[in-house]
């Protein structure tokens, strides 16, 4: 098995605590669990393994640290309002997620988004993909970039931090672009209005860039706004074979819409869909996790690290 995770603290000089699945668990406390099964149907990915005793040992406790931290940074702003001598707008609590393709971002997001929203005082949380600020397909092709799709620069970065930007100064009414998986492109004239949520989670593969060269290290990255991060993480095998059986997946189900961009793939057969995704894996979304994602990993405040099951099986909590 390719490791991935040499970089990873493992001293007792680690800014993290490492904690097993088991020790994790019990800091669900008296975490009430709000979800039913048929919830959790819905919330799962096409190619998603998590059952209810994962949201019980991993998202409870979760949903118990995000409720702590966004009430503790609700009252810090309110002292700061206080010293400043006026009551500024309701400024949203943001939370970055990030990890490769076929990890699981989605579903985890999905699912921390309904423990999130039934917590007792009903917050309003949004879900934000930064699949909605990919340059459209017409602007990639100009640009030579279609075989770069998820790579930063395939991204309106300007657009996203705008948005970002705006989320914190508070403004009550902000868009973003709306993407289809359908299409493989963003929706002309479509767009996603969020109005004054108390807690936004945004997710996508490079939310946690960081400057790649000295001339980007005065510039500000989406990073920069987030009060708390998530990288979903899991070893190179897993992650290549949890793309291909998504691949296959897809093949039978939504490739064979006649509106989908993959349709040209639905009649491919197995060992030509194998070939087919293990060639997209190696060229495209593996380079990118080496070059742009992984090396965002240590920014996260919090790290889920998934066993070949896809069950999250430790958990690495960045000390305050």
């Amino acid at each position: 098995m390719i490791e991935i995770d040499a970089a990873l603290p493992q001293t007792s000089l680690s800014p993290y605590l490492d904690l097993s699945r088991n020790e994790w668990a019990r800091l669900r406390a008296d975490t009430p669990l709000t979800l039913s099964e048929a919830d959790l149907e819905e919330l799962r990915g096409i190619n998603s393994e998590v059952d209810m005793e994962e949201v019980v040992s991993i998202f409870l406790p979760l949903s118990r640290l995000l409720n702590l931290y966004v009430t503790a940074t609700q009252q810090l702003h309110g002292t700061t309002s206080t010293f400043l001598g006026h009551h500024g707008e309701r400024v949203p609590y943001i939370i970055g997620l990030a990890g490769s393709v076929a990890v699981g971002k989605s579903t985890t997001s999905r699912i921390l988004r309904a423990l999130l929203s039934r917590w007792p005082n009903s917050p309003r949380v949004d879900l934000v993909t930064t699949d909605g600020f990919l340059w459209p397909n017409n602007v990639l092709a100009e640009r030579d970039l279609m075989h770069r799709k998820g790579f930063p620069e395939s991204y309106d970065v300007v657009r996203l931090l705008e948005f970002v930007s705006d989320l914190k100064a508070g403004e009550p009414r902000v868009s973003c672009p709306v993407y289809s998986h359908v299409t493989y492109d963003i929706v002309p004239g479509a767009e996603k209005v969020v109005e004054q949520p108390d807690i936004v989670i945004i997710e996508g593969l490079n939310v946690l860039q960081t400057p790649r060269s000295r001339e980007d290290r005065s510039r500000v990255f989406v990073s920069d706004y987030f009060d708390f991060s998530v990288y979903v993480d899991a070893e190179l095998d897993d992650l290549r074979r949890w793309y291909i059986e998504r691949f296959l997946m897809l093949r039978d189900t939504a490739f064979k819409d006649p509106d989908s961009y993959f349709h040209r793939y639905a009649s491919m057969s197995d060992p030509e869909a194998i070939d087919f995704a293990t060639t997209i894996w190696s060229d495209i979304n593996e380079v990118n996790l080496f070059e742009n994602i992984l090396p965002t990993r240590e920014r996260a405040d919090l790290i889920l690290k998934k066993g070949e099951s896809h069950a999250i099986e430790s958990i690495l909590l960045r000390k305050l």
